[in-house]
């Protein structure tokens, strides 16, 4: 395959998994158990039921999810998909674990000066 054609290919499947969810659907299906619909909104959590119809729709059009009579599941297609993003999660772990040690720690504070006392009121002088 030539440069551009791989460049293509690689274009087209960053396409279809930065849809919003995408990566979640796969991800909520790669324990390899059929989800029926329900099942699989919860998993993904916080999607709407026609975000998640679209996204079934592209991923099966596209052969990496297939419906049975259990539900929803990775093909084998989609399941060499989730093998090679499996160093994902290692690598979130050890990039999450570098992120904290990036953000800056406060400086602790220094002690507040000892404030000076309050003078006295000077009674008002008489004229």
């Amino acid at each position: 395959m030539s440069g551009s054609k791989e460049n293509t290919a690689v274009s087209q499947l960053l396409a279809l998994l930065e849809a919003r969810y995408a990566l979640r659907v796969l991800w909520a299906l790669r324990d390899g158990h059929a989800q029926t619909f329900r099942l699989l909104q919860d998993s993904v959590g916080h999607i709407t039921p026609n975000t998640l119809n679209t996204r079934i729709k592209e991923l099966r059009e596209a052969g990496i999810v297939s419906h049975g009579s259990e539900g929803y599941s990775l093909t084998s297609s989609g399941q060499d998909l989730l093998k090679r993003l499996s160093d994902l999660q290692a690598f979130a772990v050890k990039w999450q674990l570098n992120q904290v040690r990036k953000t800056p720690v406060p400086a602790p504070s220094a002690p507040a000066a000892p404030a000076e006392p309050a003078l006295p009121e000077r009674p008002p002088a008489h004229r």
